[in-house]
């Protein structure tokens, strides 16, 4: 199947499109990929309604008019791609993710049928419900993805993609795969270096590479219950906003802040390895941390395999998850599991997804 996937994470930067020809199960072809960055505004709006997502009614005007512009801008992706696809894989923007808890809920916001409407072409969407209402985390979706690119590397291999959220993929010799959030990664570093600088986001990890880690702080925050917690585990990109608070990080030096934050991501990281059923014979890392060379840095001196950006696999980090939800689209097209117990903790593999559009 010829697919366009589309991705908004959680660092509320812009919108990623990728075209990839795939049958669900192994990929033909990884072609072009572009991000269309959000305005100012929108991406101001945005990260609002994450702090006002819990109490938020569903005909709120706010939400409504981010909705509209929010997939006005993706249908503007896959216009500026120019190419035709058999479905489009959309995710939309998460505000909200829950899945623990008495009422479990996950809520990405986009209107499916209006961007079928506006691309002319079917949309595959809503990947997360199911897992969650059966159980499951519904997160991370791209460890299937990951399995198949991933298919003639040496193994054990994790994948850790540093988005707003950092989640890791473990593939064993055997293809058995292990997947979760391992704790915050670029949204504290972007909120920080927006507080402290004005800048959107650490620029070339300068403001990291300048300061020093403030150990009071980070044993603070390590001693969090999420990172001794066992997988399946997810996160959402607020959860940990009081523990920084608490910790004292408000009072830190711009850089000392920064690097403070890096060194968290990293243990985070490390923590993370020891639920592994094998170490990792290296990291391959996605998203747009790896470009925060003081990220990098702090990776590598927290784990002990080598840590290395995924362009020396020949992927391209950048449009790693926008592929994985092309792929996903056409295994939801399918009727292909998207999750399974040992990436979302469901309570067996779990097909998704919903379809909007003329392949109906």
């Amino acid at each position: 199947m010829r697919t366009i996937g589309l991705m908004s994470g959680t660092s509320l930067d812009g919108v990623d499109a990728a075209y990839v020809e795939t049958d669900g199960t192994t990929i033909s072809r990884l072609g072009p990929a572009l991000t269309l960055p959000y305005g100012p505004a929108l991406r101001r709006d945005l990260r609002l309604l994450l702090d006002r997502a819990p109490g938020l009614a569903a005909d709120d005007p706010a939400l409504l008019d981010c909705t509209a512009r929010l997939t006005h801008r993706h249908a503007e992706a896959v216009s500026a791609l120019g190419l035709y696809a058999d479905v489009i894989g959309f995710h939309g923007q998460t505000i909200l993710h829950q899945p623990g808890g008495a009422t479990p809920r996950t809520w990405q916001i986009g209107d499916a049928a209006e961007l079928a409407r506006a691309t002319g072409m079917t949309v595959a969407f809503d990947f997360r419900s199911a897992d969650v209402a059966a159980g499951g985390q519904g997160a991370p979706l791209v460890p299937a993805f990951h399995a198949a690119l991933a298919a003639p590397l040496p193994k054990p291999l994790a994948i850790l993609n540093l988005g707003g959220v950092a989640n890791v993929t473990w593939i064993g010799p055997d293809g058995t795969l292990m997947a979760f959030d391992t704790g915050p990664a670029n949204g504290p570093l972007d909120d920080w270096a927006r507080r402290s600088t004005g800048e959107d986001y650490d620029r070339d990890g300068r403001l990291t590479l300048a300061g020093q880690a403030d150990g009071a702080v980070l044993g603070r925050l390590l001693a969090h219950p999420y990172l001794a917690a066992p997988p399946p585990k997810s996160l959402d990109r607020l959860d940990f906003d009081r523990a920084l608070r608490e910790a004292g990080a408000g009072a830190l030096s711009p850089a000392d802040g920064a690097a403070t934050l890096a060194a968290f991501c990293a243990c985070a990281v490390a923590a993370a390895a020891r639920h592994f059923p094998e170490p990792p014979l290296q990291w391959l890392v996605a998203g747009g941390g790896r470009r925060n060379p003081g990220l990098m840095r702090a990776l590598q001196g927290a784990l002990e395999a080598p840590v290395r950006a995924v362009e020396v696999a020949g992927w391209d980090g950048d449009a790693l998850e926008a592929q994985a939800f092309g792929f996903l689209a056409a295994r939801v097209t399918r009727g292909l599991p998207l999750t399974f117990p040992g990436t979302t903790g469901a309570p067996r593999a779990m097909t998704g997804g919903r379809l909007v559009g003329s392949l109906l």
